[in-house]
């Protein structure tokens, strides 16, 4: 039976990830998840596609995000209470974030990092730009055979910046729960749709520097979900609200949706057949030269 093996969240969306042994887990997700942003003088979003090496910077902060800390590499702590100043909205991955910049040291300490002017912004609501699938996880399955496929002994989950890393599940066996439900700790999850993943998971979790191609991997693998989506993972909605710990067992409440499992199964058939017409082309030419 699948375990919670590790609870990530990121206070500051960009920056590096927290790890606690335990969350809430309300409507909108976790209260102090993503509850903060970063964007630069002209008010554009700033995260580890622009800059890696933010996430080389910690953050912390409470459910009412009132309070902000900061940790830096060399063991700088930046610590106060959250003044705001003017009000703002940020385009963010086609949503509009809605909030308001924060006052005070933290967006100058961030600059060596960001190689820019940065500035902070306090979502107005929990949840930032999220409006629905508030959960997402993967499984130690799904990583040990991304594992295999990129040669490397381990792939860190954190480069996938999910919430819930769960430990004893098969390969894939997320896509499974696809179009159904599932009892974590407390809660109970509809598991919703797959997770597209963009060029951030490439990423060394600790530097912020490109090391792995994720991406050209799992499509290699996995094909492309209406030819353009990389699915890695799945995300969810928070049906029955409640606690989450770190080594709670995930079981199944309602099974998934068989529609999701053929739609998969037809794609990666269909990844499989292109990839053996390709090795057939590339043997007839070698015959032919």
């Amino acid at each position: 039976m699948p375990r919670v093996a590790r609870i990530s969240i990121a206070p500051v969306r960009g920056l590096g990830l927290e790890h606690p042994a335990e969350v809430d887990l309300t409507e909108v997700g976790v209260l102090e998840d993503r509850r903060f942003y970063l964007i630069d003088d002209q008010g554009r979003h700033i995260d580890q596609l622009v800059s890696g090496a933010l996430v080389q910077v910690k953050a912390h902060t409470d459910p009412d995000g009132t309070r902000l800390r900061m940790t830096f590499p060399d063991g700088t702590v930046i610590e106060d209470a959250v003044e705001l100043g003017e009000a703002i909205e940020t385009t963010i991955v086609n949503r509009i974030a809605v909030g308001h910049v924060v006052l005070g040291p933290w967006g100058d300490a961030l600059e060596p990092f960001a190689g820019r002017r940065i500035r902070i912004v306090r979502c107005d609501r929990p949840g930032g730009t999220r409006v629905e699938n508030a959960v997402s996880l993967i499984t130690d399955g799904s990583l040990c055979e991304l594992a295999s496929r990129v040669g490397q002994p381990s792939v860190d989950g954190r480069r996938f910046r999910m919430l819930f890393e769960l430990e004893g599940a098969e390969v894939h066996e997320e896509d499974s729960w696809l179009g159904g439900q599932i009892a974590v700790g407390e809660t109970v999850l509809s598991i919703t749709k797959p997770d597209a993943r963009c060029a951030i998971t490439t990423q060394d979790p600790d530097t912020g520097a490109r090391d792995i191609d994720t991406l050209r991997t799992i499509i290699g693998y996995r094909g492309l979900r209406e030819g353009r989506k990389v699915d890695f993972g799945v995300l969810g909605e928070v049906a029955t609200p409640g606690r989450v710990h770190v080594g709670d067992a995930v079981s199944v409440v309602v099974p998934g949706d068989d529609t999701f499992k053929a739609r998969r199964m037809r794609l990666r058939a269909a990844t499989e057949a292109q990839a053996a017409g390709t090795e057939a082309d590339e043997l007839e030419a070698t015959a032919k030269a």
